[in-house]
């Protein structure tokens, strides 16, 4: 088992939801890439941070 946290930062806006982009390292490929959340949840939030359990 490993664990992961991944930062996003706010991209746009779209009709129902907001967009935002993985923050990846330099050198490093983005684990996510982008990632949308509903506007009812993100609000008017400009970060998010995502943490990701990987169970083998």
């Amino acid at each position: 088992m490993s664990k992961v946290s991944v930062k996003f930062s706010y991209d746009k806006e779209t009709k129902n939801s907001v967009r935002y982009k993985e923050e990846s390292e330099e050198g490093k490929a983005p684990i996510v890439g982008t990632l949308y959340v509903q506007k009812w949840f993100a609000g008017d939030c400009k970060t998010l941070e995502l943490t990701i359990d990987k169970k083998d």
